[in-house]
């Protein structure tokens, strides 16, 4: 059976081909991608050459098993229609809607427990969201805001605005939002924060705050957040830099004001947690912000895919312009 699927071929590079995909075997399901949605993070330093090559793609998600090297698919965010199911798979899942882990391509197969049904209240497109909404859930659990405390929150991506979303829910003294671009403070204010501002702006009056969370994809904005928090302050770094690099000031406050410096990834769920929180409990709390959001604003470009050429090149080079990407099929 045949299928469109991209590549990553090169620096800056993208191609669709035509591949031949197995399936569905027995206990699998056929499903026709009717949207996927492109990371302007990790699929950008894909797309950039800024991924370490040392380290496999994702070691808990089976359909992105191997390395990062080229040529190489890359995508977690597809949903599409069950056309066919194997003959150890009910019938009943033919039609349904569904999410998966999926990269980029018209056509997969996957087994059910693989698949997440989409809730009747969520449309296909906005599912693409999923994974976006799961990382700020994971992020706001590591976060762990507690009654009247200051966050800032760097960085107000697609990422960085669902975490603001679900932070503006706490009872915060402030809610503070640093971002460059104008857009994406806007939507932030109307996603509930109370303070948003440029970098440049940063106000001298917020400082020593209780908590920074660094989400702007730039190491060099580290800094920042450091200078920001307090005595026994928290830092949360939700960014992955990839191969970029920036120099890091540890030998100043850092030190002395024993900040607390916490990796955020949503790979797995921090220890202090497990006890309570598990993978499927983190997806439930996702889709459940999911339908009770108003996504409309988070999608700012919709491409075809047979153009998806044009969604890296904008993201590289235009990405003031964009919040969420969605290639359609």
């Amino acid at each position: 059976m045949s299928a469109r699927a991209l590549y990553f071929t090169g620096e800056r590079t993208v191609e669709t081909r035509s591949i031949e995909i197995d399936g569905p075997e027995s206990d699998e399901l056929l499903i026709e991608t009717e949207f996927s949605a492109v990371s302007a993070g990790t699929e950008l330093l894909v797309y950039r050459n800024e991924t370490p090559s040392e380290i496999a793609v994702d070691e808990t998600i089976e359909s992105l098993s191997g390395e990062f090297s080229y040529p190489m698919q890359y995508g977690y965010a597809a949903v599409g229609k069950v056309t066919s199911v194997g003959r150890d798979v009910d019938s009943d899942w033919i039609g349904t809607r569904v999410f998966g882990f999926n990269p980029h391509q018209t056509r997969f197969s996957a087994h059910p427990d693989d698949v997440l049904k989409l809730p009747p209240g969520v449309h296909a497109e906005s599912a693409t969201l999923l994974p976006t909404v799961e990382t700020a859930t994971n992020l706001t659990l590591d976060t762990g805001p507690r009654l009247n405390e200051q966050v800032v929150v760097f960085g107000a991506g697609v990422i960085g605005l669902w975490t603001v979303r679900l932070l503006s829910e706490f009872p915060l003294s402030d809610l503070v939002v640093v971002d460059p671009i104008e857009n994406r403070r806007k939507l932030a204010a109307e996603l509930g924060a109370d303070t948003v501002c440029p970098p440049e702006r940063l106000d001298e009056n917020i400082t020593g705050v209780d908590v920074a969370v660094e989400l702007s994809g730039q190491p060099d904005v580290l800094d920042d957040a450091i200078d920001v928090v307090g005595y026994d302050g928290r830092v949360i770094v939700g960014s992955w830099y990839g191969t970029k690099r920036a120099p890091i000031d540890l030998g100043g406050r850092f030190h002395r004001n024993r900040i607390d410096l916490v990796s955020s990834q949503v790979s797995t769920i921090t220890p202090e947690l497990r006890g309570r929180w598990d993978t499927d409990r983190r997806m439930d709390t996702a889709r459940e912000w999911l339908e009770r959001t108003d996504t409309d604003a988070f999608v700012s470009h919709r491409i075809p895919f047979e153009e998806a050429k044009r969604a890296y090149e904008l993201l590289d080079e235009r990405a003031e312009s964009a919040v969420q990407v969605v290639l359609t099929y």
